[in-house]
């Protein structure tokens, strides 16, 4: 079970991070350092005005469909795209592709860099339209977005972000649920990529934890690699505990996830942000 940290509240918290990405600097962990951890409190939010909007995120990973591509993995998730302007900090949702069985669904592709699903072109249901319009979703999104903004690709090309929400579950003691791909990974694409993670719940469960190593660990698992290439290993905890990757710069990993001793079931939850500047084929 998590814990909730005492978040910034206040007028400064919910006006300057949250409603106004481009003109803030974030940290400067993940410009000095390739990859950052980013605890609740960094994020700005103002938890009071945020508490029902935190409470219906969360409240979401309940009902959170089986992933379609996965069904034997215990992972369940939804995803969706949109798109952050820097020179108006205007972000919008972009609609997704309407689907019998889901509503809508995004389309979901990693090129070559996921060796579970090379080049694979995976449909996702989408974030529902509610979620889209919560605030702490749009706040979180903000706030990393600040992490990032110190990439001038991002300043000068609409940016594409990459809104993931992911439950591992496990129901008994004989199930494990992974993260794909299972091992050290880069998330491919632009030199200007960003990826954030954000702790929402973990409950009754054993593993989860995250690996950060040099890129040329990728494809490989964290105890295979010298130890002097791994920068932090860590297990995220408490509400919005996250960190986040510049993924030219590292390697990133999260373990499995197995069922707690004297436990019914148990899960681990994520928010992901994936940024990245829209680089059109014209």
């Amino acid at each position: 079970m998590v814990h909730t940290p005492q978040l910034a509240s206040g007028p400064q918290a919910g006006s300057s991070r949250v409603l106004g990405a481009a003109s803030s600097a974030g940290t400067g962990r993940l410009r000095r350092d390739g990859y950052a951890r980013l605890r609740g409190t960094d994020l700005g939010l103002d938890a009071e005005e945020l508490a029902g909007d935190l409470a219906q995120l969360a409240r979401a990973f309940e009902d959170l469909p089986l992933d379609p591509h996965s069904p034997d993995s215990n992972r369940f998730r939804r995803y969706s795209h949109a798109v952050y302007l820097a020179w108006t900090d205007e972000l919008s949702f972009i609609p997704g592709t309407p689907d019998d069985e889901f509503g809508t669904v995004s389309e979901f592709w990693q090129d070559e860099y996921n060796p579970e699903f090379p080049d694979a072109h995976r449909k996702l249901p989408d974030l529902t339209p509610e979620l889209q319009s919560n605030r702490a979703v749009r706040a979180i999104i903000r706030a990393d977005l600040a992490e990032a903004l110190w990439l001038p690709q991002l300043h000068t090309a609409p940016v594409y972000l990459a809104i993931h929400m992911i439950r591992l579950a496990v129901r008994d003691r004989t199930q494990v649920a992974v993260s794909s791909p299972n091992c050290l990974h880069r998330d491919g694409g632009s030199p200007a990529l960003c990826t954030f993670a954000h702790l929402i719940d973990r409950r009754d469960i054993t593993g989860g934890e995250n690996v950060i190593a040099t890129p040329e660990s990728a494809g490989r698992q964290p105890d295979d690699v010298d130890p002097g290439d791994i920068h932090e290993r860590f297990v995220l905890s408490d509400l919005l505990d996250g960190y986040g990757v510049h993924d030219h710069s590292v390697s990133h990993y999260v373990g499995p996830v197995r069922l707690a001793e004297n436990a019914e079931n148990g899960h681990r939850d994520v928010f992901i942000v994936g940024i990245a500047p829209f680089t059109p084929g014209l």
